[in-house]
């Protein structure tokens, strides 16, 4: 074969029989050249959207106790009772003396029954209660509570590539 003869796209000399392609062949001194094929390429863009982890969030919640001193009032009530000694009789047919108040006091009477040749109400004495209101200073020891978060950033691993 000629070495000034054009080669065929893959650069390796044909012949007719093992391919069926024709060999370049010479015409008057000049050679004849075979028609080549160029493949033509065209690209396309595919987009699409993954979702990916790319870290994790860690959140503690953690709870604080505290000691707290608190002063608040407390109120209670006194009873202060009083004896008054009265020793009266009273007149015969006489209604026995009502409970009443005098201001903050409520007066109790106490009666007995005496035998004379008839009988009266003997006022013995009375109870004089009054009230009044306390106030004093009480210090209890509370617990608090008190909640905190902690927020820890966690890296995820590397997921494998679902392309490859």
């Amino acid at each position: 074969m000629d070495s000034n003869l054009p080669l065929l796209p893959d650069d390796q000399p044909q012949t007719s029989t093992s391919t069926g392609v024709r060999a370049p062949e010479r015409l008057a001194g000049q050679a004849v050249e075979t028609p080549r094929v160029l493949p033509v390429i065209e690209e396309h863009a595919t987009i699409r959207r993954e979702v990916v982890e790319t870290g994790r969030v860690l959140l503690t919640r953690q709870v604080q106790h505290s000691e707290e001193q608190v002063t608040v009032p407390v109120q209670h009530e006194e009873v202060q009772v009083e004896r008054v000694p009265r020793n009266q009789t009273l007149p015969a047919g006489a209604a026995a003396p009502e409970t009443r108040y005098e201001g903050d006091t409520l007066i109790i009477p106490v009666l007995r029954e005496v035998a004379v040749v008839e009988t009266r109400l003997l006022l013995v004495e009375e109870l004089r209660v009054t009230k009044r209101q306390v106030t004093t200073q009480h210090t209890e020891t509370l617990t608090l509570r008190q909640e905190q978060v902690l927020v820890e950033r966690v890296p995820t691993p590397p997921s494998p590539d679902p392309t490859t």
